[in-house]
């Protein structure tokens, strides 16, 4: 491979951070390196570090600190995530896979009662949280390739969290609708999986000194954030895992009928993983493998896709939809039943990502839409959130970083560890939480992706990378879910099949299926009432939503330019840049 001039962006699902006047000014071309991410607090730490002689990987480290002071719904230490990266001298894509686990005391049914029926407790409060991996999954990063001390790259987030900075008018609205007293007839844990104010350790923390409502321009001061991140800063991840954060968070624990325990912090261990990889037009597409799904699904539909001329039959064109949403069923399909966390279940990636099982694939989609429910070998019974961030970075010599990290819900558990100042994740339900039960409303029961002690839980998080002739030319991705790796797949595809430009690629309407439910999500106004009636023709049963995903995305253009294009559906990214 040669020198790369790459690329890099930053996305997040809900509640926006960022202003909207700041998206003019986060569009921009750069020549030498480059921060995008969701607050510009967070990207002013990452591009610091590289004008301090940092690498990629340096400004990923501070700018992901950064976010957990910064960006509290989904910014974090308390959660996991993924990284993808381009080693220019290596000519070498590496993963980091710092997933959160099961605690060790865990169980396939924990969170169903006598009944069989679920328990809120597993997305509100500290039993919902998995054994968070985004500290070891930093400092291993750091100790594999970054260049700068690592108490340089943490003390910029520990100064934002002492001295406190000025919060955004959405994250005011975002943490009053979190704080504010709850109506009589609701309770605890009702509604989108609780709120802060369901947590006594959180309204602690977030809620405004004088008891008043936030307002734009006020400044949030998190002091026990502050001491955490500086232990750590000074005594490296150990603290994290094993010393006086640790106590902290076996503390809250034991009050509060959590799991983790001090084994569980002390066993865990973020891991180097092989990427996925495939071709499509030409050009290489490297992803998360397992126990992220985004790689593997995106590779599969691309590979599907491959075998169909979309560009002649055009993009907005009936028979094209169709056939992405085909594809998107079958990977969704494999993704239900065969991916897992590769250490205990084996994962036959290769052959998911294989041409020839693309080939047979894409033999099976007809001209009308396939029911769902014919792809599976087992009953599908009747029917009865998530938030994310992504940054990305690009350095002077073209290393280059792709990171998602994760909370799960916005906000996480809502629960702050108690004298810590961070907030647990609730990503023991993206486990499948009701063995044997797979239902039409997208509940998932199958076997690869239960409960287990000491397994990260399977993810939906699809940082991309797509390299020509050996050079960067598009890293992508986004939060939403489930929806991640369909957003993704159509910024790849208005980029390499349809040819439109970067800014017309992450503009461009959305669709997303995901085998069950079996419907067609698309974005309204985006689409030709032609192509919608033309879907429902062919047997796709419909749904129109605001917006799918959050792609803000770079691109390498001519002469090396790095185009960074901030994905308007949300006010939300900062890029900083020389």
């Amino acid at each position: 491979m040669g020198r790369v001039r790459g690329i890099w962006w930053l996305a997040a699902l809900t509640i926006s951070t960022g202003n909207p006047g700041a998206l003019a000014a986060a569009d921009g071309i750069y020549s030498r390196q480059a921060v995008v991410s969701q607050e510009s607090h967070a990207s002013e730490a990452g591009v610091e570090a590289l004008r301090h002689g940092g690498n990629a990987v340096d400004a990923a480290i501070a700018t992901a600190f950064a976010l957990a002071v910064t960006l509290p719904e989904a910014g974090n230490l308390g959660g996991g995530g993924f990284i993808v990266a381009f080693l220019a001298d290596r000519h070498e894509v590496v993963t980091v896979d710092f997933r959160e686990k099961a605690p060790l005391s865990s169980s396939p049914t924990m969170y169903l009662d006598a009944s069989g029926n679920l328990l809120p407790q597993h997305r509100l409060g500290a039993r919902a949280a998995g054994v968070p991996g985004t500290v070891r999954g930093l400092a291993l990063a750091h100790a594999k390739w970054a260049k700068l001390p690592w108490a340089e790259l943490v003390r910029p987030a520990a100064r934002l969290a002492r001295e406190g900075f000025s919060i955004s008018a959405e994250l005011a609205g975002a943490l009053n609708s979190q704080l504010a007293p709850r109506k009589a007839e609701s309770g605890p844990g009702r509604g989108a999986y609780g709120r802060l104010a369901d947590i006594p350790s959180s309204v602690a923390v977030f809620s405004r000194p004088d008891g008043r409502p936030w307002q734009e321009g006020d400044r949030l001061i998190q002091p026990d954030l502050g001491a955490t991140l500086e232990r750590i800063a000074e005594h490296g991840p150990d603290d994290f895992y094993r010393g006086k954060t640790a106590e902290l968070i076996v503390a809250y624990m034991e009050a509060n009928r959590g799991e983790i325990r001090a084994q569980d912090l002390a066993a865990y261990e973020a891991k180097i993983r092989p990427p996925v990889h495939t071709t499509f037009r030409g050009r290489d597409v490297y992803g998360m493998g397992p126990p992220s799904s985004g790689g593997i699904v995106l590779c599969q539909m691309l590979n599907i896709l491959e075998r169909f001329d979309l560009k002649a039959d055009g993009r907005d064109s009936v028979r094209t939809v169709h056939r992405v949403t085909e594809a998107q069923r079958r990977a969704f399909f494999a993704r239900a039943t065969r991916l897992a966390d590769p250490d205990f279940v084996d994962v036959p990636a290769a052959e998911l990502t294989s041409k020839p099982t693309a080939e047979a694939l894409a033999r099976t989609i007809g001209d009308r839409a396939t029911p769902s429910a014919s792809l599976a070998p087992f009953p599908i019974l009747p029917a009865e959130p998530e938030h994310t961030t992504h940054l990305s970075t690009i350095d002077a010599a073209g290393n280059a970083v792709a990171l998602t990290y994760t909370l799960e819900d916005s906000y996480g558990a809502k629960a702050v560890v108690a004298g810590a100042g961070f907030l647990l994740n609730n990503e023991m339900g993206d486990f499948n939480l009701i063995p044997d039960r797979t239902d039409a409303s997208g509940r998932i029961g199958t076997e690869p992706n239960r409960i287990a002690p000491g397994r990260r839980m399977l993810s939906s998080m699809t940082p991309t990378l797509v390299l020509d002739g050996g050079k960067v030319r598009a890293v992508t991705g986004s939060p939403g879910g489930r929806t991640i790796p369909n957003t993704t797949l159509w910024v790849v595809l208005n980029l390499l099949e349809f040819g439109m430009s970067p800014r017309a690629a992450v503009d461009a309407g959305r669709t997303h299926h995901q085998w069950f439910p079996d419907v067609v999500l698309f974005e309204r106004d985006k689409w030709p009432r032609a192509t919608l009636d033309g879907l429902a023709t062919l047997g796709h049963a419909r749904l129109g939503i605001r917006a799918i995903g959050t792609a803000n995305t770079i691109v390498v253009g001519e002469k090396s330019a790095i185009h960074g294009v901030p994905d308007l559906r949300r006010t939300t990214s900062a890029a900083r840049g020389d």
